[in-house]
């Protein structure tokens, strides 16, 4: 027993909390920088997140474009990042210089992207890329870049504590100082609650999306939600309002993007009288222009409001399944049969269009049925659901809308690191960078970028950890407070817990999620303050299981209010529909806003949590000055660390709400 906290006190220089594509390459870069003895890595477990279990029918890899017929330069890579709206210009700037690095390292790691015989790694379009970017080693990219980056962890020899839920961050003096995790394989008679603290001179946060925030999600069941934490400690975050919505399955939860929509299968809704029938006709008013906007979805696959009524109109094929959920029907992809019109007048460029018969055609994709033309065109696509017990040859696929990546996180400058909290590097998913859109295969190019410059600069500092001095002992003491959650006597049930966080997912799904409804968003944003007030006293688990699942269901409250105070003050200054959302009761698409990025502060006021949100001015994409010479002499000095925070652009509008 240590000043009141029962368990464990490690020390670190580097600590990297989660074992997703970023912080495995984050733990990779340090170790290989700082030696493996000053970095620990801290998962919840290894292969739970979400790089480790989801996909798509190609899961995309975006970066600047290797081929040999593909002119294109880190400058316009940027420009196109940029054009997305509310992103800052360093960052589009970083995200694009490291990602040939970032790519080819994976190479190196025997990450198998495909090259032709010359060595050529050509590309594909993918959505929101006006270049051949995109490349791809299957449906399951990121798993392959899990899995060859922990090998080169263990051959490193970095030490993993695996099992542990991190679910505090230490401070000290206004820098991150580590954390405090809850594991079972520290539970002893003194430490019920399997406490240890870990005290680093540096915090990399690789810890995903806030997946359990909702109901309808595309992200792995075993993924769940780790912003509050950083969040409570003092970390900003950006666009919070930003997430990416799209057409997925149910049962096996996937992307059903790219040649998934492509081979253009029947959507069908199921009613309690067990008839099924094909929606998308009446939902468009032409059956023609129902098969167009679903061939496009493949393209556009995230929900687009500016993909509606216009010249594309692929994103009214989620409204329709929306729709379709909402009245009460279930909503399949039927590959086994065409759309009606296909089936009366064939697979010909006057049915299907010029653009998608060219498709299907050079994809040597053409069979009778839609799952023929899948898997001629990627078998593994179709292989993928059978291996999870799904046979699309014999059953329709059921499907939804859902929340698939946030594209806001915990604000970082161009290091990576977070200007009101120092010492914490949000990478991958949890990091703020992305803004109002994002180019398919974005979120996985930011993982290897982002934790490699965050590396680089926690290696060139190189700081020890902090001493136990009396300022941690008494927010250790204050941690360990959370043990009270756990009470075999009394508590809840395993599923009584899991069905509360479901239900608190289903009313963020209905209000805040790809349709949002302002005065939704302020009921529940109440109610989330009032559960997060009277969480300790009211609260409590009966098994150790429980316990951790509380641990998650606070996070998950906190980031939820977060996310809500942010909606909402997008929506007090006018906001409307845009990126992958819609706002009730407002026409056209927001154009006021795509030059601001909305930057969100979680504070405790006695026993209340103040929300304070404000919008700054994107930075430009930086003139740089790489005269070799000069770069040359100040790169021993550390010079390059230096960057203008993100917290000091000038000015911004600000409003705060405070919730009890």
């Amino acid at each position: 027993m240590r000043g009141g906290f029962p368990g464990r006190i490690l020390s670190v220089p580097a600590l990297v909390v989660g074992s997703g594509a970023a912080g495995l390459n984050a733990a990779l870069s340090l170790a290989r920088s700082m030696g493996p003895s000053s970095v620990l890595l801290v998962t919840e477990g290894m292969n739970m997140g979400t790089s480790r279990n989801t996909g798509s029918d190609k899961q995309t890899y975006y970066k600047q474009a290797t081929g040999a017929s593909s002119p294109d330069s880190a400058r316009a890579m940027a420009e196109d990042y940029f054009a997305c709206g509310a992103m800052h210009g360093d960052l589009a700037l970083t995200e694009s210089l490291g990602s040939l690095r970032g790519f080819f390292r994976l190479v190196s790691l025997g990450v198998p992207f495909p090259s032709d015989r010359y060595g050529e790694y050509t590309g594909y379009r993918t959505d929101h890329d006006p270049h051949r970017r995109a490349t791809s080693c299957g449906p399951l990219t990121s798993k392959k870049m899990t899995e060859a980056l922990e090998a080169a962890v263990r051959r490193e020899g970095v030490p993993i504590l695996d099992g542990y839920r991190a679910f505090r961050v230490l401070t000290d003096d206004h820098r991150a100082a580590g954390i405090v995790c809850a594991a079972e394989g520290e539970i002893t008679p003194d430490n019920p609650a399997g406490l240890v603290a870990i005290l680093a001179g540096a915090v990399v946060w690789a810890t995903g999306g806030p997946s359990s925030v909702y109901a309808a999600s595309v992200y792995p069941e075993s993924q769940t939600c780790a912003l509050g934490a950083p969040l409570l400690a003092g970390a900003s975050a950006s666009n919070l309002t930003e997430s990416q919505y799209g057409i997925a399955s149910v049962r096996f939860r996937w992307n059903l993007s790219g040649s998934y929509q492509q081979v253009l299968p029947r959507y069908v809704s199921v009613g309690e009288d067990g008839e099924a029938r094909e929606f998308l006709p009446a939902a468009f008013g032409n059956e023609r222009e129902a098969v167009l906007a679903q061939f496009r979805k493949g393209y556009e696959w995230p929900f687009d409001p500016s993909k509606i009524h216009g010249a594309s109109r692929s994103s009214e094929v989620d409204i329709a399944v929306f729709r379709e959920i909402q009245s009460g029907r279930l909503v399949f992809l039927d590959f086994r049969e065409n759309p009606a019109l296909i089936a009366r007048e064939g697979l010909t460029p006057a049915v299907i269009g010029e653009e998608a018969y060219e498709y299907l055609t050079k994809s040597h994709a053409c069979g009778d049925t839609p799952i023929r033309r899948l898997r001629q065109m990627n078998e593994k696509a179709y292989a993928l659901y059978l291996a999870h017990g799904i046979d699309l040859e014999r059953e329709p696929l059921e499907i939804h809308v859902a929340a698939q990546h946030l594209n806001g996180g915990l604000t970082c400058d161009a290091w990576y690191e977070s200007p009101t909290l120092r010492g914490l590097y949000p990478v991958g998913e949890c990091g703020g960078v992305f803004g109002i859109r994002r180019p398919g295969g974005s979120a996985l190019n930011s993982t290897q970028v982002g934790s490699a410059r965050a590396a680089e600069k926690i290696a060139f500092e190189n700081r020890p950890a902090p001493a136990l001095d009396d300022a941690l002992r008494t927010q250790l003491d204050d941690a360990a407070g959370i043990a009270v959650l756990f009470d075999e006597g009394s508590g809840a049930s395993l599923d009584e817990i899991l069905a509360q966080r479901r239900a608190g997912g289903l009313r963020h799904d209905a209000c805040a999620a790809f349709l949002r409804s302002p005065d939704g968003v302020k009921a529940l944003l109440r109610d989330t303050a009032a559960a997060i007030g009277g969480f300790l006293a009211e609260r409590r688990a009966k098994d150790y299981r429980g316990f951790r699942e509380l641990l998650i269901h606070y996070d998950t409250l906190v980031t939820r209010l977060a996310m809500l105070s942010a909606i909402d003050a997008y929506l007090a200054d006018g906001g409307k529909s845009r990126g992958s959302f819609l706002v009730e009761g407002t026409d056209g698409i927001d154009t006021a806003h795509a030059g601001l990025v909305l930057e969100t502060a979680l504070t405790r006021i006695g026993g209340q949590i103040a929300a304070e949100n404000r919008f700054v001015p994107v930075r430009p994409i930086p003139e740089t000055d790489n005269w070799f010479e000069t770069v040359y002499n100040e790169y021993d000095t550390g010079a390059r660390f230096r960057t203008e925070s993100a917290a000091a652009t000038a000015e911004d509008k600000t409003s705060t709400t405070e919730q009890a």
